[in-house]
């Protein structure tokens, strides 16, 4: 009586095999960091972004994250860390003031 097993099909096996790695790739990248898993998924600028954290801060009344917290601002050339009214008032930052806007709620101390 020679009785046989089913077998896996070729197909079968590269799906497996490719789903083990997406999901180690996924488990990694959400684990370390995107930027380290894949450097080439990365932003260029986050001028927009650095913006709409300020904006929130100053309209929230946050005093500690507009006046005291650093932030990254990067525009694809150059990079600055600084803070919230540095960049929405400094004449260094003077071609981003269309992006972050002084805060007229408090004065920063």
């Amino acid at each position: 009586m020679n009785k046989r097993g089913q077998g896996l099909s070729t197909s079968a096996i590269v799906l497996i095999i490719l789903g083990v790695l997406i999901l180690v790739i996924l488990i990694l990248g959400f684990s370390l960091g995107w930027e380290k898993v894949a450097p080439w998924i990365k932003k260029e600028t986050n001028v927009d972004d650095v913006g709409k954290v300020c904006n929130i801060a100053c309209s929230t009344n946050s005093v500690y994250d507009f006046c005291t917290k650093t932030l990254k601002l990067t525009d694809g050339d150059e990079e600055f860390s600084d803070t919230c009214n540095n960049f929405a008032s400094g004449e260094a930052y003077e071609k981003y003031h269309q992006y972050i806007d002084v805060c007229e709620n408090f004065d920063c101390p």
